[in-house]
């Protein structure tokens, strides 16, 4: 019997599909189902990982454990899906052979490897082969069975290495923070390799913000008429000295005419995009308003479903062995996408661009079958579309744009207006994702006058840095080295579980989140720099093409982490204090009557939030109930109504609000609004 291993539900049941032709049963074994194909085939699902690395029991108790021993404490792999490790020893024994069809990544070949220990603990002699395929197509997976591999160990020990360090360096740091500021149980402060340097980008970038100072500057603008209204700057730009701005624009105020000095004007090219890597399509879903975390969520589904190639990749370049073109005539009758394909092959020649990553694991992240928009739901067509797109205008020819620059003379002064209009769009016509804008001008000639109608001088100040937003934020970890294409989106993820940043268009730290970072960045502040991350990540790539031993990177990463623990054991008392102060800072949404504090508190018993006073064993009940879900924030404001603190809500949108149920401002909450008359 064979027995074929896959990642997810999902995946099996078309891998069971592809190879049966549609003839697979299914047969349920308690809370998993197994594929059949002729009655010598099975196809088993996994679960992702089925094993978790974990301490050994003893290392439980947070309080009592030393973490100096933690640092280089033994780990153990640990049964963390029961029910599927049940289903494997039940086959074990009948099977002759494994093969392992799990993602082909360092993190599928490691999940691929635990699902042959747990069968071959039951059937030593079992033989081991891997399948290796970037999209579940039915042509990339029975070509894939026809040419078996060897299960690559180095990739699964690189990802175990992961696991490892990753575990160690959390329980480590996140129980010392914890223990040191007080906060055990459900409020504890997580730290991580990946997740504190990360976050150390957004607060160092908040404190610029925080530390700037404006700079006032003018901006003198000319408004233009002829056959239609345009706008003009004045050549200085921005004007640093107000008295200068204020008489050039007494100057020329009350004229009424122009003089065109000259006009310039000149073509130019912008070639199509690069292929989609896991980064690029991430960037590009998040100027779409998709969190890292759900872009991924909803790219691997895609994949599973066989519409898209696999969506963890560095690779910029679609590889020799991909037809192109028969990819494309798939698209032929596509009743959104058939137009761009048809042209597409009408072109004299397909040359697809080319990015700087080259890998062969797997190519660019691109369709590999057509769908209608129907068949998906809206967020899944909203990702498939830009997908799509990306892949028809990686092969279109570049934009044309005409570019015109204007210089008009007003009494001396010289006013700037630049116009662009596509004169061919190329590829921009099937990616409407890109920055281009036209700005039209009319026709003008060199020594003409044209209307002037007025002039406006803008008073502004210079802005401060702006926070990271997704895009910004995953391109700047890539960078850096922290974290892989695959960790990214759950790093940015957990940070806003932990209430350590807010925001989903852009970052905002909060009170603990930059209380957390100034206590390491004092007392230990190579946590908070990429660098040690960034090395570890270079060692983990090394196991991965076998130039390092799994143990050795994970010895040396203990080493490292023993030597930072010397260093804020050192200021434990210190890290606590700040960890304390600021969390004080966070919990707390003004004064009470009786001269307490009104502070965040969660009920033991029912463990929900409300906010009540720090007098309560004085004697004082006042208590406000709040929202059970999203993240509340204080605003040092108070009710113009009631005199109750008003809070902001952030929960799938944001508000704020009086925190006085009773308030008056509250009166038509929940009340259903009267349908407008036709």
């Amino acid at each position: 019997m064979r027995l074929i291993i896959a990642e997810k539900q999902i995946a099996a049941r078309r891998i069971a599909g592809i190879l049966s032709k549609g003839t697979a049963k299914v047969v349920k074994e308690g809370k998993v189902q197994v594929y059949t194909i002729d009655g010598d085939t099975l196809v088993l699902p996994l679960r992702g990982h089925i094993l978790n690395v974990d301490y050994p029991r003893e290392y439980n108790n947070w309080v009592s454990t030393n973490l100096h021993s933690l640092v280089y404490a033994p780990l153990e792999y640990k049964t963390s899906e029961p029910s599927v490790v049940r289903v494997l020893r039940k086959y074990a024994p009948k099977a002759d052979e494994i093969v392992v069809s799990t993602d082909f990544d360092t993190e599928g070949e490691s999940i691929g490897r635990e699902a042959v220990k747990v069968i071959s603990g039951k059937n030593k002699h079992i033989s081991v082969k891997r399948v290796r395929f970037s999209a579940i197509t039915q042509e990339d997976v029975l070509k894939a069975f026809e040419e078996l591999h060897e299960l690559d160990d180095n990739l699964a020990d690189s990802a175990d290495a992961r696991r490892e360090i990753d575990l160690i360096w959390g329980a480590v740091l996140t129980r010392f923070v914890s223990l040191s500021s007080g906060r055990l149980g459900s409020r504890f402060l997580s730290v991580g390799r990946v997740q504190t340097p990360t976050l150390a980008l957004i607060v160092n970038l908040e404190k610029e913000r925080m530390a700037f100072k404006p700079k006032p500057f003018w901006v003198l603008t000319g408004i233009f008429f002829k056959e239609f209204e345009f706008k003009a700057l004045h050549e200085e730009g921005k004007f640093w000295d107000g008295e200068k701005a204020k008489s050039v624009f007494d100057k020329v105020k009350n004229e009424k005419k122009g003089t065109i000095l000259s006009v310039t004007s000149r073509k130019k090219k912008a070639n199509p995009p690069i292929p989609f890597n896991t980064t690029g399509f991430l960037r590009a879903a998040a100027n779409m308003g998709f969190s890292p975390a759900r872009a991924m969520a909803v790219a691997e589904t895609l994949y599973m479903r066989g519409f898209i190639s696999y969506p963890r990749t560095d690779n910029t370049v679609y590889p020799s062995s991909i037809s192109l073109k028969e990819l494309l005539k798939k698209f032929l009758a596509h009743p959104e996408f058939g137009g761009y394909a048809k042209s597409i092959l009408a072109q004299p020649k397909i040359s697809p661009t080319r990015g700087s990553k080259m890998t062969k694991d797997h190519p660019p992240i691109m369709p590999v079958e057509p769908v209608a928009n129907g068949k998906l739901s809206p967020q899944d067509w909203r990702i498939y579309s830009l997908i799509v797109r990306r892949f028809f205008a990686t092969l279109m020819p570049p934009c044309e744009l005409e570019t015109m620059n204007v210089k008009i003379k007003v009494k001396g002064e010289t006013f700037v207006a630049n116009g662009q209009l596509i004169s061919k769009p190329g590829w921009l016509g099937a990616y409407p994702y890109s920055k281009f804008k036209e700005t039209r001008l009319p026709r003008l000639n060199e020594g003409e006058e044209i209307e002037a109608r007025n002039f406006v001088l803008d008073a502004k100040e210079t802005q401060p840095p702006t926070r990271y937003t997704p895009s910004s934020l995953l391109k700047e970890m890539e960078a850096l080295n922290l974290g892989t294409k695959s960790t990214r989106p759950e790093i940015i993820r957990k940070l806003q579980q932990r209430q350590y940043i807010r925001g989903s268009r852009s970052y905002e730290p909060t009170h603990i989140g930059i209380a957390l970072i100034e206590a390491l960045e004092e007392h230990a502040s190579e946590i908070t720099k990429p660098d040690m991350t960034a090395k570890l990540e270079t060692e983990m790539e090394l196991i991965q093409g076998g130039k390092k031993a799994k143990s050795i990177v994970v010895d040396d990463s203990r080493n490292m982490l023993g030597s930072v623990l010397e260093k804020l054991s050192a200021n434990h008392d210190g890290i606590g204090s700040s960890l304390r102060e600021a969390a004080g800072r966070t919990e707390t949404f003004g004064k009470c009557e009786c001269g307490g504090e009104l502070r965040l508190i969660v009920s033991k018993k029912t463990r929900k939030r409300f906010v009540g006073c720090s007098n309560y064993s004085k004697g004082c009940r006042v208590s406000y109930p709040l929202p059970q879900h999203g993240t509340i924030t204080p605003t040092n404001k108070i009710c113009p109504v009631c005199g109750a603190p008003i809070i902001k809500v952030r929960y799938k949108r944001t508000y704020e609000m009086c925190l006085n149920p009773h308030c008056e401002t509250k009166k038509d909450w929940g009340k259903k609004k009267p349908k407008k008359l036709k």
